[in-house]
């Protein structure tokens, strides 16, 4: 073979690649916003099941005014704060996080207001609302766990060589973490007491 053509041969395995590693770093970029899409999905589930579970509770419990504020506005809060797959940046994250750990307290205790009343653990209405915010919450969490891997993806494939030549050629950015703030209620331990 002649050098010319072993160059050639080179450069266009060169090419291969870097389109290759391109069409990688598109499609984890995808995948990361379609992620982030399926966390606000579950979010405005959960956001359209409170009300129905405040109003529920308030029947059985008026005396508890106290927390049915504090979960409604911990959801009118939660639902300001939207933030756009397509403009991700870790301060929208955090705040979405935030927002969330703030709303997830809330129902914690509109839950356990519930307990007290057994009349209403019993209510048939009540207990599918439960059962929907429970399967609603399984949700979020499978959706935040299967954004945080494809972030995890992303951030690995920016920091690899030789791909990370790619990324910052082609100015790829890596996406934060949707971690929960230091003291969130799913983050403590629930001791249960008999």
């Amino acid at each position: 073979m002649s050098l010319p053509i072993i160059l050639l041969v080179i450069v266009a395995v060169f090419v291969l690649w870097a389109i290759f590693a391109y069409n990688k770093f598109v499609k984890l970029v995808q995948r990361t916003k379609e992620a982030w899409a399926d966390i606000d999905v579950q979010l405005k589930r959960r956001y359209d099941l409170i009300p129905n579970l405040v109003e529920t509770v308030k029947g059985y419990a008026a005396h508890e005014r106290g927390t049915f504020d504090a979960v409604t506005t911990a959801r009118a809060q939660a639902t300001q704060v939207h933030v756009d797959p397509s403009k991700l940046t870790p301060e929208s994250i955090a705040a979405m996080a935030g927002a969330e750990a703030g709303l997830t307290q809330a129902l914690g205790k509109l839950l356990a207001v519930a307990e007290a009343y057994p009349d209403l653990k019993a209510n048939q209405n009540f207990a599918q609302l439960q059962s929907e915010l429970a399967d609603t919450e399984n949700k979020i969490q499978a959706a935040r766990r299967f954004y945080n891997g494809n972030a995890r993806d992303l951030k690995i494939a920016l920091q690899s060589f030789p791909s990370n030549i790619i990324g910052k050629l082609f100015n790829f950015k890596d996406e934060a973490f949707f971690e929960l703030p230091e003291g969130s209620v799913e983050k403590e331990v629930v001791s249960v007491k008999f």
